[in-house]
């Protein structure tokens, strides 16, 4: 897992900002305690709906001032709402593990109204210290869900968390994420770290842009080179046919 050191004030406002509420959260959901499915179920579930809001945010606000300087916005916006929907399909995957609770819901619709409404006006003031924050929130998750696969890896034979070892994880994980028809839900767990991890590095890399810079990822030449260089190389190593 990586880290980005802070090296502007900007930088270390946003990892301090993280820390506390990393801080807060473990300490009233008991997190840094015994791990179980109803820990890690209820954790999960509740840092999704809060994971999907700062990418639409983005592509929102990003959205808006393409339209007023009349001007592209070099793949940003595609790639935001992308990772608010990917967000979203983890929420929606992990709702079909437990279904959450009225009171949870309600912390939750509470929970969206104050980050959602701060981070749109963080996002006024400074975009670069909100992807900073977000890659820095991103790091934690990572963290997260690499302590959830190891509980799940070491736990004993017996117990609900070994269980997800063999479990089959959710139709709609298996089908999002192509899992395979055995995939499981320790499966699952691996193929949301590496979309945190990509969400890490999206955001941290955003915050280096300069205006007028292509998204890398977006960058319709380098998709296209990337295309055909895969053409290319499955053409030259295709195994002829025998008769």
């Amino acid at each position: 897992l990586t880290h980005v050191t802070p090296r502007t004030l900007s930088d270390k406002l946003a990892l301090n900002a993280v820390k506390m509420v990393r801080y807060s959260f473990d300490t009233m959901t008991g997190w840094n305690g015994e791990i179980t499915t109803s820990k890690v179920l209820q954790r999960v579930i509740f840092l999704e709906t809060i994971a999907a809001v700062p990418g639409m945010v983005a592509s929102i606000f990003r959205h808006f001032k393409s339209l007023r300087s009349m001007e592209r916005d070099g793949g940003l916006i595609n790639m935001f709402l992308e990772e608010a929907t990917n967000e979203r399909m983890h929420l929606l995957t992990f709702v079909t593990l437990r279904d959450p609770s009225v009171p949870f819901r309600l912390s939750v619709i509470g929970s969206q109204f104050v980050f959602g409404t701060g981070f749109g006006l963080a996002y006024l003031l400074s975009p670069k210290f909100c992807h900073r924050f977000v890659g820095y929130i991103e790091e934690e998750a990572c963290s997260t869900y690499t302590k959830i696969i190891e509980s799940i890896e070491e736990a004993p034979e017996g117990s609900e968390l070994a269980e997800w070892k063999t479990q089959r994880a959710p139709k709609i994980g298996i089908s999002y994420w192509h899992l395979g028809e055995d995939g499981t839900i320790l499966d699952l767990m691996y193929a949301v770290r590496a979309d945190e991890a990509e969400h890490r590095d999206v955001n941290h890399s955003v915050v280096n842009m300069q205006p007028g810079d292509i998204n890398p990822r977006y960058d319709p030449k380098a998709r296209i080179d990337d295309a055909l260089h895969k053409y290319v190389r499955a053409m030259l190593t295709r195994q002829p046919k025998i008769d």
